[in-house]
C-alpha cells in the first residue's frame, strides 16, 4: 500500500513531534579526513602549506601558493568495520562504498606590476565530501533487566488515553505517536481503559529478564561542502584567504530492533514475547559557513598558518516512518475468550514530514607550522580546537532539553595532525598521523580517534597522480534508544580508506 505523507506544521513544537538529540547533532558536527590523496596521505596537516585543493578546507590562504592553474578530482573507497559488544556478546558488521571525494579548480593570477606589494591572486572552487555517512551496525546480546517496553512506557506515561483512540497517528505529537505504537501493538495498556483521561500505563511484556535483543542499523548519505575561495599574496611573506561555503546534507537511516524472551506467560490477559520495532529516518538540508586564514613565511624554510572556520548554520528537514510487529499469547482473543499466539502488525502507513529546524555546529580554530627541506621534503603540524558544547538546535525554546544536554555533556576537543613528504626526483613518499580528542567530557561515550596514513605521488609534468591509504579507529557507545531502553553497545569502529587523485596543470 502506498504510504501517506503527513506534513507536521508549525503549530506543533519540534520538541514534541520529533526527538532530535545529541547523536544527530554530532553526526553532522564531526568531519572525516577526506579530500585529495596527498592531503589524506599526510593526515590533513596542510594548514601552513597550501598548494593543495583540500588545504583550502583548512586554511583558505592556500590557493595563492599554487604556482599555476590546476584542476583535479579524487575518487575514494570507504570501508568501515564495526565490532560490537552488547552484554558480553561480540558481533560485527561492515560497509564498503565508492564515491567522489573531491573535485576542484584553481586559477592563479600574477601581478605584473613590480611596484605593487600584492604579488598574486588565487581564485578556486572546490567540492568535498566532508563526511561519508555510509555505515552498517549490528549488535546482539541478552539483556538481563530491561525490555524495549520501557521505551514505549517512557513516552506513554503522561499521555491521555483518549488521544490514542480519538486522533489519527499523524495528528498526534511525537510522544503520543510512540504511545500509540506501543498500545496498538499490545506492548502497553492503560491502567484504566474506561477513562479517556487516564495517563498511566503498564507493560504486557512478561517479567523475568533475559531479553534477547538485536539491533541493526543501515545508513547511507553524505555531508558535503562546496567552497568558493579567494586569496592573495602580499609581499613575499604573507598570504590571506577567504572561503564562502555551501553545505549539502543527505542522510538515510533504517534501523530494526528485535526482542524476544521465553519468560512464563501471564495467567490472564496478554503476554508479548516477540517485538520488532522498525524506524526509517531521512534527513536532508543545506547550510552555510565561512573561513578566514593567513599563512606567514618568517624564513624561506618556515611557514606559519592560522585559520578560523565559522559555525555551520544548517536548515534541516526530517522524514520518519515507524512500524511495530509483535507476537505473543492472547494478543487477539476470540469472542469465546480462546487464547492463542498471533502476530500483530502496527503500521500507521504514514511518513511524517516534520517542520524544518536549524542546527548550528561549532566553529574551529587551527594553528599550523611547516618546515621545508628545500625541494627534498617537508614536515607539517596542525593543531585545531573545536568546542562541541556550543552545538545548538534552533529555535532554542523548542530544544531546551537537547541544547542543555549538549552543553552539559560535550566539551572542547583538540586535534593534532602531523604529515611529512620526501621527494625522490618525480616520486613523492608521504606519511601522517592524526589524533582527535573525544567531544564528550567523560572521554568514554565517544572515545579518542587515532589514525595513520601513507601514500605515493608521481609527477608526470603537467599531470600528477597521487595514491593514499588512511586508517582510523575509534570506540563509542551506541544506545539503541534515547530513553526507556538506554543500555548501550560498545562499538569499535575501524575505517580504511583508499584515495586516488588525478591533477592537471592548465
Amino acid at each position: 500500500m502506498k504510504k501517506i505523507f503527513a506534513i507536521v506544521l508549525g503549530s506543533l513544537a519540534m520538541t514534541s513531534v520529533h526527538a532530535q538529540d545529541i547523536n544527530d547533532a554530532l553526526r553532522y558536527a564531526q568531519t572525516d579526513l577526506n579530500g585529495t590523496a596527498r592531503f589524506r596521505a599526510m593526515s590533513g596537516a596542510f594548514g601552513a602549506l597550501g598548494g593543495d585543493f583540500s588545504s583550502l578546507n583548512i586554511n583558505p590562504a592556500g590557493s595563492s601558493i599554487f604556482a599555476n592553474n590546476q584542476v583535479g578530482f579524487t575518487l575514494g573507497n570507504y570501508n568501515t568495520k564495526n565490532n560490537s559488544n552488547y552484554f558480553g556478546k561480540n558481533t560485527n558488521a561492515s560497509n564498503n562504498s565508492f564515491d567522489l571525494n573531491q573535485a576542484g579548480a584553481v586559477f592563479v593570477f600574477n601581478n605584473d606590476d613590480s611596484k605593487s606589494n600584492w604579488k598574486k591572486l588565487g581564485l578556486a572552487v572546490n567540492y568535498e565530501n566532508t563526511k561519508n555517512l555510509d555505515n552498517s551496525l549490528f549488535s546482539a546480546g541478552t539483556n538481563a533487566n530491561n525490555s524495549v517496553d520501557n521505551y514505549f512506557l517512557s513516552y506513554a506515561n503522561g499521555v491521555q488515553f483518549g488521544n490514542l483512540n480519538n486522533y489519527y497517528f499523524d495528528e498526534l505529537y511525537y510522544n503520543e505517536q510512540q504511545a500509540y505504537l506501543g498500545y496498538n501493538s499490545y506492548i502497553i495498556d492503560p491502567n484504566d481503559s474506561t477513562n479517556p483521561n487516564n495517563t498511566g500505563y503498564y507493560s504486557n511484556v512478561a517479567t523475568g529478564g533475559n531479553y534477547y535483543q538485536e539491533n541493526r542499523v543501515k545508513s547511507t548519505g553524505y555531508n558535503s561542502k562546496l567552497a568558493f575561495n579567494i586569496s592573495g599574496q602580499y609581499t613575499d611573506k604573507w598570504y590571506f584567504g577567504l572561503n564562502l561555503n555551501s553545505h549539502f546534507l543527505d542522510y538515510r537511516q533504517s534501523s530494526s530492533f528485535f526482542e524476544t524472551n521465553s519468560n512464563p506467560k501471564y495467567a490472564t490477559g496478554s503476554t508479548v514475547d516477540v517485538i520488532r520495532f522498525s524506524n526509517d529516518l531521512y534527513t536532508y538540508g543545506s547550510g552555510f559557513s565561512f573561513q578566514l586564514g593567513t599563512i606567514y613565511k618568517p624564513a624561506k624554510e618556515v611557514r606559519l598558518g592560522f585559520a578560523y572556520e565559522s559555525a555551520t548554520w544548517y536548515r534541516l528537514t526530517d522524514e520518519l516512518s515507524q512500524r511495530v510487529v509483535t507476537s505473543g499469547y492472547g494478543l487477539n482473543a476470540t469472542q469465546d475468550n480462546t487464547q492463542y499466539n498471533t502476530n500483530i502488525v502496527t503500521d500507521p502507513n504514514v511518513t511524517m514530514i516534520f517542520q524544518p529546524y536549524k542546527l548550528q555546529t561549532p566553529s574551529k580554530l587551527t594553528g599550523s607550522f611547516a618546515y621545508l627541506f628545500g625541494k627534498k621534503g617537508l614536515l607539517s603540524i596542525d593543531y585545531a580546537v573545536k568546542d562541541y558544547s556550543n552545538t545548538k538546535y534552533k529555535p532554542k525554546n523548542d530544544f531546551t532539553t537537547a541544547n542543555s544536554t549538549m552543553s552539559n555533556l560535550l566539551t572542547s576537543a583538540s586535534e593534532v595532525r602531523i604529515g611529512g613528504e620526501y621527494k625522490i626526483k618525480k616520486l613523492s613518499i608521504r606519511g601522517g598521523y592524526r589524533w582527535e580528542q573525544s567531544p564528550y567530557k567523560d572521554g568514554k561515550t565517544v572515545g579518542d580517534l587515532t589514525g595513520y596514513s601513507g601514500g605515493l605521488g608521481y609527477n608526470f609534468g603537467t599531470t600528477k597522480l597521487d595514491l593514499a591509504y588512511a586508517y582510523a579507529k575509534r570506540e563509542y557507545n551506541q544506545q539503541f534508544f534515547t530513553q526507556g531502553l538506554t543500555d548501550a553497545a560498545r562499538i569499535n569502529a575501524v575505517n580504511n580508506n583508499v584515495s586516488l587523485t588525478l591533477l592537471f596543470e592548465l
